[in-house]
């Protein structure tokens, strides 16, 4: 296995796996002799930031008007940010 400039190294899946490790799960680091050992930390792993998007996502499409939740993210990015007037269904009130 290869060790890169920074230090990093891949741990295969297989391990990851059998270790409970995941992504976001915090590991520590000890020298036992000559050995590198990585032990995960505490009881479970951190929240997938992904999953927080998703539930701020969630819960600022329910607070908008009705005509604005069936809008496309790109749709409402353009209109937050003035690039384009609001799309013609919601200038209606309908979609």
């Amino acid at each position: 296995m290869h060790v890169t400039d920074k230090g990093q190294v891949t741990i295969p899946k297989h391990i990851r796996i059998a270790a409970g490790v995941a992504p976001g799960s915090e590991v520590s680091f000890s020298l036992e002799g000559s050995r590198i050992v990585i032990t995960p930390v505490g009881t479970g792993v951190k929240d997938d930031r992904r999953d927080t998007l998703r539930a701020a996502a969630a819960r600022a499409r329910a607070s908008m008007k009705p005509e604005f939740r069936q809008l496309a993210a790109d749709e409402i990015m353009k209109f937050l940010r003035g690039e384009d007037a609001a799309p013609a269904a919601v200038r209606r009130g309908h979609r």
